[in-house]
Parts: C-alpha cells; structure tokens; sequence
C-alpha cells in the first residue's frame, strides 16, 4: 500500500543581494535559511546548488534588487530554474524591491516595458508567485501570469511618524508629484492630517533632474512629511524640501521605501535642511553610508507574515488593512 501524507515544507532561500534581511526573515519565522552553494566563475556566470533536497516544498526566495541590479535579479532567476528543475511544489519569489519598476509604461516611442519583462522572466524560470513591498506603480501587479502579493511599508512608516511627533495636528503629508497622491491619501487616513501635493515637472530629455516645483496646498507653520515609495541620487526629494521649506514649512521629515542611495544622495541628504529621513531596510544600507538623520527600520516582520499567511493558504489582504 502506498500512503502520501499531504504534509507541507516551508523553506526559505536567499541570494547574496541582502543576506541580513533574510536571515531576520528566518528569525521572524523560527527557521532557517536552506544551505545553498552560490558562487560566481571567473567570467562573472553564477552557479547555484541546493545542498539539501526541495522536492514538494513551499519554497520562498528571498532578494532584493540593489545594487549590482542586474547579477541579483539573474542570481534570482536561476535560484528559480534550480527550485523548479529540482521539484519544488511551488515557488515564491520574495523580491522587496523590484528591479525595474520605474520602466512599467513606454513615456515615448521606442522604449521598453522593463517591468513586464521581468515579470516574464520570473514565470519562465518557473516563479508560481511573486511578493514585493511598494512597488513603483500598482500595474505591475498584473504584468505577472499569477498572485502577487503587494505589501505596503506605510504602517511601519506611518507608526514611526506618529510615534516621532508630538503634536500630530501639526502634520501635513506630502506627495512629491502626482504619482504618489493615492499612496499619501492612505498616509492621511492613517494620521488623520492634511494632503499638500508637489506638481513637478521634468526635463524628458535628462534623467533625475527636474525643472520646476509648485506646492499645492497650504504648509506654512506645518511639519511635512515626504512619502515616496524610492529614494535614488536624492535630486528630486531634497529639491522638494527646499520648495517645502520657501513655502513656511517648518520641518521636513522624508519617508520613502527604498533607500537606494545612489552617487550623491547620501551628501544631499546630508547637506539638506531635512530634519529626519525614514526608510526600512528593504535595500541594505552599509555602515559607511548610514548618517545622523537617517532611520531605518526592520522590515523582515511584515514579511515574515506575509510569507506565513502564504504558506498557510491565508489571507495577506486581511492582514495589511486591505491594502496588499
């Protein structure tokens, strides 16, 4: 007679783009990380091999898209194929941050849908679901052939602030261009404040640089906090403080979801008049790169339910609010 036992294994992997974040992921769900042998050849290929048996388990793949993008997302990929060519019964990739996000339409004749692409490349490498925290725009959602689960840092974001400033009638939030008005309506429900939006407009000719900055809505007196869902070179959010602060603001805290922190950043924010800057370490932020006015926090237990309620067939929506 033959028996199957229906059990189900949850196991975690990670790629070498932020080992720290998974191994608090693992900690946040009393396990441990699978042993996996990655290293690169010398002409930059990537190998990977599983040291344990995945067949018929839950597998989950954890990697943030920082910096070098392209050798994570590929270490990503073939993470994927080696679960899938190995029997795995379904696999989630757990990107934080998604690589490519910023190109999900085409602004002009000629250009790609980068975001779509990547989202091909998972489900051809053999990805049954994807999870990401605040992706650029909620449309990516429907570029990939299967679940995905969009998770949204506001709440911890959102805590902080409120737990930050005594008087939470001063505040007003401010989206720093048309794009993220939607995301700072849920940040005003959250804190019961008023919405102040930057129209800006930019030069189509020359990335990360922007022309010109008005503020819809009355900030004077108010303490402004800045949401954004990514911080890269700095230009534009530093720019937008400025504009806050020629408008009466009097203080300036800037959130946003991915420290990316690319060439300048660090010096702008640095320099800036921005009284705090608030990330959660979805990206890792190296020592020599951390600054007084820069707060990162933990991201690995809004995951780690996220990737619980997954694997036991649950309710993500249910557990952020409505907003996953």
């Amino acid at each position: 007679m033959i028996e199957s036992t229906n059990s189900k294994k949850l196991m975690l992997f990670s790629g070498r783009g932020h080992t720290q974040l998974a191994d608090d992921v693992a900690s946040e769900l009393d396990t441990e990380l699978t042993p996996t042998s990655l290293f690169d050849f010398a002409n930059g290929e990537i190998f990977v091999r599983y040291e344990e048996s995945v067949r018929g388990s839950d597998a989950f793949v954890i990697q943030s898209h920082t910096t070098p993008v392209n050798t994570w997302i590929m270490e990503q990929l073939i993470m994927v194929d080696a679960l899938k060519r190995a029997s795995a019964k379904r696999i989630t990739v757990v990107a934080p941050f998604y690589g490519y996000a910023r190109q999900d339409k085409k602004h002009r004749g000629r250009e790609p849908i980068s975001a779509r692409l990547m989202a091909d490349l998972f489900k051809t490498a053999g990805a049954n679901r994807l999870m990401s925290v605040d992706l650029h725009t909620s449309q990516i959602q429907g570029f990939f052939d299967g679940p995905v689960d969009h998770l949204f840092a506001l709440e911890t974001l959102a805590h902080y602030v409120a737990s930050r400033v005594a008087d939470r009638s001063r505040i007003t939030v401010v989206s720093p261009d048309a794009g993220r008005v939607r995301v700072a309506e849920r940040w005003t429900d959250r804190l019961g404040s008023p919405l102040a939006i930057i129209h800006k407009r930019r030069d189509p000719d020359v990335p990360n640089e922007v022309k010109v900055l008005e503020v819809v809505g009355d900030v004077k007196g108010r303490i402004c906090v800045l949401v954004d869902d990514m911080i890269d070179t700095g230009g534009t959010i530093v720019k937008a403080a400025e504009t806050l602060f020629d408008q009466g603001a009097s203080e300036v805290i800037v959130t946003a979801t991915h420290g990316i922190f690319s060439g300048p950043a660090i010096d702008r924010l640095k320099n800036s008049r921005v009284s705090e800057v608030v990330v959660p370490d979805t990206l890792p932020i190296a020592e020599e790169m951390r600054f007084d006015k820069l707060t990162v926090l933990p991201i690995a237990p809004m995951l780690a339910r996220a990737i619980r309620e997954v694997f036991d067939d649950g309710s993500v929506t249910s557990l952020f609010d409505g907003n996953a």
